[in-house]
């Protein structure tokens, strides 16, 4: 019926019938995320040779989604990512702000270096921030089996085909003969 709609709505054009369907999909994205996600599952992923490990907890709205093939595949490919990538936050909000205050500073610093002036200096630490939040945000990060999409594009698909709203929301990583 969805098909049918977006037929309609876009003249019989198959290609604007597909951007139409994307679309509406993104809007019942925007209208779940409004809602507590507070079932879900932990996972964990152990690296060949039992040196590296993952613990990450991805939450959906109903038991029943937790326990889907497709959800716990996603779960799995989440903690395998993190093993690989080894972000330091899920989002840039949960990141240490004495940590991000810390590389502003030293792109502050960087910048004065290289003798720019101040307008131009700010607009260079606001880039280095971006690719500083992309590399060490879990949500930013490209999605190592395919380079192309970020983790929460991931989650924005995942949200958008199942029809729940899907969060990661924390993770611990534990390396052989590391302390906290």
């Amino acid at each position: 019926m969805d098909c049918k709609k977006a037929l309609k709505e876009t003249g019989g054009d198959l290609d604007q019938a597909v951007d139409y369907l994307r679309s509406q999909g993104m809007a019942a994205v925007e209208k779940r995320s409004g809602r507590d996600a507070l079932e879900g599952l932990i996972t964990s992923y152990i690296h060949p040779g039992s040196r590296l490990g993952v613990l990450v907890e991805v939450n959906c709205e109903t038991d029943f989604v937790a326990r889907t093939d497709e959800f716990q595949q996603f779960a799995k490919d989440v903690a395998m990512h993190i093993a690989a990538e080894q972000p330091r936050a899920v989002n840039r909000e949960s990141l240490d702000p004495q940590l991000v205050e810390h590389e502003r500073a030293i792109y502050l610093e960087q910048a004065k270096n290289e003798g720019k002036p101040e307008h131009i200096a700010e607009k260079i630490i606001t880039g280095r921030l971006e690719k500083f939040f992309q590399e060490t945000c879990l949500m930013e990060q490209a999605f190592v089996k395919d380079p192309d999409r970020s983790i929460e594009a991931l989650v924005t698909e995942l949200t958008a085909k199942i029809g729940e709203k899907i969060s990661i929301s924390r993770f611990s990583c534990f390396r052989l003969g590391e302390r906290d």
